[in-house]
């Protein structure tokens, strides 16, 4: 009988993650690095689920052998190869008798294996703990400013011996804008989203600034956890800026692809509401003659510029331009001194309990 384990976040690191769910349930969500050696087709699994409630449970594992036995060789050699001398962690959706099966067999064959108690459920569990409430790693510093400004190339680009960054966009597959799905799929779930923000964040080591992006609620179709937003909006503000003409120079390079074309057109038709018959007919013009500057130019100033901070009811602690990143990435650095600084100064002087 293979041993059982509760979830640790170090078993990620120290075992071949194995989830033997169906593929359908792997999509939805999966441990992070986990690989899916199913024990049951998506189909398979609904002929088991109904038998089990038609006739009971003993005639639904007779099922589930007959339609799996055969398969056991080819399971253990699959996982076998990937684990490379690792032992192995096994889960299905509760701990039940997928994984407990794989494990045994697994154990049986002379490998590492043990199960994981509670399964996906667990640790869906813990994902969801880590965001209700949220409590970043170190101080949270979070970038404002308009579209095209570049901020999501400028937190990328900063150093990661003085920064953790979370690429909020990047985990969610979208850039948060009504042309944020262009070259991306947001075909993720909500559930997976947020293990891929868990796991970003279990990386993050403690005490470091940790530098985002600012966000809407919502990212495409995904949802920010827990209270995450709320915290953000209670962490230190930077406005970041930059000229018009940059703007346009740095939305051009990432959005002016030809491939692009079509979608950048649907996402224009979305807006048209909101841009007036005449001002929509004007830059739908210049995207059909592949304009790019007066394109981008007329969406900066008659849509991003009208829809996105349209009203800021704070006031940020830091102003920072973003014409040129080694400079800014210079005056962030001092900001965060003077922060670190003062709050140390403060600390001295407060008074005993």
């Amino acid at each position: 009988m293979p041993a059982s384990v509760a979830f640790n976040e170090s078993l990620l690191d120290s075992h071949l993650v194995v989830d033997v769910r169906t593929p359908l349930e792997y999509e939805e969500d999966h441990l992070p690095a986990a690989i899916n050696v199913p024990l049951l087709s998506n189909e398979e699994r609904v002929e088991i689920g109904t038998l089990y409630k038609q006739t009971g449970p003993k005639e639904a594992r007779i099922r589930g052998l007959e339609l799996t036995a055969g398969r056991f060789p080819r399971i253990v050699h699959e996982i076998g190869e990937a684990a490379a001398g690792r032992p192995i962690l096994v889960y299905c959706w509760r701990g039940g008798l997928r994984s407990k099966t794989v494990a045994s067999i697994l154990e049986l064959t002379g490998f590492d294996a043990v199960q994981l108690q509670g399964g996906y459920k667990a640790f869906r569990n813990r994902v969801i703990v880590r965001f209700e409430p949220f409590h970043p790693p170190g101080p949270l510093l979070v970038l404002h400013g308009m579209t095209g400004i570049g901020k999501t190339t400028f937190i990328l680009g900063l150093n990661s011996e003085e920064y953790s960054v979370i690429d909020l966009e990047g985990l969610a597959c979208h850039r948060g804008s009504a042309f944020g799905e262009l070259g991306l799929s947001q075909d993720l779930t909500q559930k997976r989203f947020e293990t891929l923000l868990w796991d970003a964040f279990r990386k993050l080591p403690q005490g470091k600034p940790v530098i985002v992006e600012g966000e809407s609620k919502r990212i495409g179709k995904v949802s920010l956890p827990g209270n995450f937003y709320e915290v953000m909006q209670d962490s230190v503000k930077v406005w970041c800026n930059a000229s018009l003409e940059t703007r346009v120079e740095r939305l051009i390079a990432e959005y002016g692809r030809t491939e692009y074309r079509e979608g950048m057109a649907d996402a224009l038709l979305r807006i048209r509401k909101k841009l007036g018959g005449e001002k929509y007919d004007e830059i739908a013009g210049y995207l059909s003659r592949w304009e790019m500057e007066p394109f981008m130019t007329e969406l900066v100033k008659n849509y991003y510029d009208k829809v996105y901070y349209k009203n800021r009811e704070w006031r940020e602690e830091l102003s920072l331009s973003l014409e040129d990143y080694a400079k800014a990435e210079r005056e962030l650095k001092a900001f965060l001194q003077i922060r670190k600084e003062l709050n140390a100064s403060l600390k001295l002087y407060e008074p005993p309990l």
